[in-house]
């Protein structure tokens, strides 16, 4: 575990983020089962929610035998499976591509390509772990 929980005292904020990080768990356990959901970046997502959430569903979801490890894994900065880095940027590009042609805006645009650039680079830039099942 790299850094201790810290709830947040705003209850619509602290609401919000239990409610993001059980949609995040229950796509990333879809995702072990759909090929085309990753696993790895929803898991991700719900640590970081529950972390300023809810102590105790940080510490389940990270202490969990079956989803804890990808999330030790790249929390103790050992990597991201190959699988998930694919599915995380291919999905990236494919909605940012679809966004793109359904808004007329350029500087929407650029700044969607942006995004997505960075956000690519930064997964590509993660140790690679080799696929879980």
């Amino acid at each position: 575990m790299a850094r201790e929980p810290f709830e947040t005292r705003n209850p619509v904020l602290r609401y919000s983020l239990l409610a993001i990080g059980w949609l995040s768990v229950a796509l990333g356990v879809i995702g072990i089962f759909l090929p085309v959901l990753p696993t790895t970046p929803f898991l991700l997502l719900a640590a970081a929610c529950f972390m300023r959430s809810s102590r105790r569903f940080y510490l389940w979801l990270v202490e969990h035998p079956r989803l804890g490890p990808w999330i030790r894994d790249y929390l103790n900065g050992e990597g991201i499976p190959r699988k998930a880095k694919v599915y995380a940027i291919g999905l990236m590009w494919l909605s940012i591509g679809i966004s793109c042609a359904l808004v007329p805006l350029i500087w929407a645009r650029l700044f969607m390509l942006t995004s997505a650039v960075l956000v690519s680079l930064y997964i590509l830039k993660q140790k690679t772990l080799p696929d879980r099942r």
